[in-house]
């Protein structure tokens, strides 16, 4: 089955549903872009102090940028976290914001908040590792092992782009130039781009991409045989969500209702019956549209992509 989704409404309503929504989603990318704009607020002021805003992009990425070098990583062990919130390029961050926006929308469409945020975060510290590991075992990477850091989003991104890629091989998206094309083969393509790139200036960024392929694939991979490899990162995700969000008052309940909890057989049927509905849904969209989805179905859709 080829899934074709194509939304035909206001640009700016949709983002503005989507910043307004409370997601985990979105929650990153303003994490990633608050940090951005506070670097380059930094960069301003030092500028206006006659001082070098290369000094603060050193300083920052000193500290909080991830090392290959095992002894300053030793003393920083935080950079396994921070380097994949951590970008200094405005066109380095526009393009990951871009992407994960994009892929993990789909992501949300068949899998879970939880999940996104485990990918995000096992596959940047996935990329971490691999660009470690490679620049201490290949020779060709010696000299600059000492000086060498890592930062940005993109392996974490490419983790989630890899991982959706593989749940549902046949999405298509219309690409400029291109015109439909599954994501299966576009992930694979940077993969064979990122791979080719390795003897660029930017080994480290490729070999991390690599890494965040890597563990994207394995997660699905793993998934369907159903087990989910997200480990540690099944967070509450209400801890995640609660400083961005207002809180509700609520109302009191008088009385409680207790539900009675299902069986396996029950769970699996129910989770049967609604991918049937989303592949339903999805198929209607692709030979009619969005627009021509009931009221009905597109809340069924959407509240299955925020779950």
């Amino acid at each position: 089955m080829n899934y074709y989704y194509q939304k035909q409404r206001n640009p700016f309503g949709d983002l503005k549903s989507f910043f307004t929504s409370g997601s985990v989603l979105r929650n990153l990318i303003l994490i990633n872009v608050a940090v951005w704009i506070l670097i380059s607020v930094l960069m301003v002021f030092a500028f206006l102090f006659n001082a070098s805003d290369g000094i603060v992009a050193s300083a920052i990425t000193e500290y909080f940028a991830v090392p290959a070098y095992l002894p300053t990583l030793f003393i920083r062990p935080w950079t396994l976290a921070s380097y994949m919130f951590l970008h200094i390029n405005f066109f380095h961050i526009l393009f990951n914001m871009l992407w994960l926006f994009w892929f993990g929308q789909i992501f949300l469409q068949y899998l879970n908040s939880r999940q996104l945020l485990a990918v995000y975060l096992w596959g940047g510290l996935a990329g971490a590792l691999l660009y470690i590991l490679a620049y201490n075992i290949f020779p060709v990477f010696s000299a600059d092992l000492p000086i060498s850091r890592a930062l940005g989003a993109s392996a974490s991104v490419m983790a989630i782009v890899t991982a959706i890629s593989f749940y549902v091989p046949n999405y298509t998206i219309n690409l400029l130039f291109i015109g439909r094309i599954r994501i299966l083969y576009l992930a694979i393509a940077l993969f064979v781009i990122d791979f080719f790139m390795i003897r660029s200036s930017n080994s480290g960024g490729h070999i991390a991409h690599i890494g965040g392929f890597i563990y994207g694939y394995l997660y699905i991979f793993f998934l369907k045989k159903g087990r989910d490899i997200g480990g540690i990162f099944r967070i509450n995700l209400k801890s995640f969500t609660k400083p961005f969000l207002k809180e509700k008052k609520n109302k009191p309940k008088s009385g409680f209702r207790y539900e009675r909890p299902l069986s396996d057989e029950e769970f699996n049927e129910k989770k049967k019956n609604k991918e049937e509905r989303i592949d339903a849904i999805l198929d209607k969209i692709s030979k009619h549209g969005y627009d021509h989805l009931t009221k009905e179905e597109k809340e069924f859709l959407f509240r299955s992509g925020n779950k």
